[in-house]
């Protein structure tokens, strides 16, 4: 999922979201566009499609990762979260009861449950703490959200989000724990935070073994090439990450054979594609000399056109993914593919 923050994937229109990436889905954010424009306005807007100009679903997530981010402003307690607000320091509360009605508001297609996220590291106490709680509050987070009703004709799925830090125990435990709410969808949160790669591949395939079959499984946070090819692997279906975006405007191409930072002397010379058989409107159109040097001048259509070819890159390589998982190759396939991604050109 391209991720939306502020209701629009930097550097990038919704057209071309649709027509040249072939994005299905997208993610906004419940704490920034709850601070800002707010739910006033969007609600005004009948709705966060209708106010961005997106006619394909969106996933919003609770906000909590971002209250965690923001560890010397906000207060935990047991009804909810109390944080200032980054931008302007006015005070704010989030429960549990209030996110499921924000984004009953967003209109957004799959909600997620307020949870807390652990930082790594964490002591045991206090991963099994936060973890409890993040359990009481999704039970009245599913209680609100059976509740109440969509506002903008469409129907809304609520996905539960398991947490339990990198110990083994407890991440069984919140797995089944959600499982038994029966939420529409299951989200493994408290991972990509900092810990080891082979602690996250750890969790996420013990994690996995607990989620029934039939509804999807979603890594938050997640991540580079090589993470998503290991983590579906281990039985996820749904990523979402700001690195493609990010990584583009600060000059790192994702390719089929590596990364490349376009900001090197060496692509000053390269007037060719990198990658000319790749699906990608950058590679086809565009020689990576001119791409450095719209980088080297600060013009903004180098940041548009390294956005567009990241994301392209990220939705070819899920279209590679599933078309190997229909084939009955993917377990052959994905460690040289995963291989090959790590290396930089």
């Amino acid at each position: 999922m391209p991720v939306g923050t502020q209701a629009t994937v930097k550097a990038v229109k919704q057209n071309e979201l649709k027509q040249k990436v072939r994005a299905q889905i997208i993610l906004g954010n419940t704490y920034h566009l709850y601070l800002r424009p707010g739910t006033r306005i969007i609600s005004e807007a009948k709705g966060l499609h209708a106010f961005m100009g997106w006619d394909l679903p969106i996933l919003t997530d609770s906000g909590g990762y971002q209250v965690f981010s923001l560890s010397d402003n906000r207060t935990i307690s047991e009804e909810g979260v109390s944080f200032k607000s980054h931008l302007d320091g006015s005070k704010h509360f989030f429960t549990p009861e209030n996110i499921v009605d924000i984004q009953r508001h967003l209109g957004s297609d799959i909600l997620m449950m307020l949870d807390e996220c652990p930082p790594y590291p964490a002591t045991e106490k206090y991963v099994r703490e936060s973890m409890e709680l993040t359990h009481r509050w999704a039970k009245r987070g599913k209680e609100a959200f059976d509740q109440s009703e969509p506002l903008y004709g469409h129907r809304q799925f609520q996905f539960a989000i398991t947490q339990g830090g990198t110990f083994q125990e407890y991440r069984k435990q919140s797995t089944r724990y959600m499982v038994d709410l029966d939420p529409d969808g299951l989200a493994i949160g408290g991972l990509s935070v900092g810990e080891p790669a082979e602690y996250m591949y750890e969790m996420t395939d013990l994690s996995t073994d607990y989620m029934p079959q039939e509804k999807p499984r979603y890594l938050m946070g997640v991540g580079r090439p090589e993470n998503i090819l290991e983590s579906v692997a281990r039985g996820i279906d749904m990523f979402d990450c700001v690195m493609p975006t990010r990584n583009a405007r600060n000059g790192m191409l994702f390719t089929r054979n590596g990364t490349v930072n376009v900001l090197n002397a060496k692509w000053k010379h390269h007037h060719k594609p990198l990658d000319e058989q790749f699906p990608s409107e950058l590679c086809s159109q565009y020689n990576f000399s001119y791409i450095h040097h719209l980088f080297k001048c600060n013009e903004i259509l180098g940041l548009e056109l390294a956005s567009l070819h990241n994301l392209t890159f990220y939705l070819w390589l899920m279209h590679e993914i599933r078309e190997h998982i229909k084939e009955g190759t993917f377990k052959e396939w994905y460690p040289g593919m995963a291989k090959q991604l790590m290396g930089r050109l």
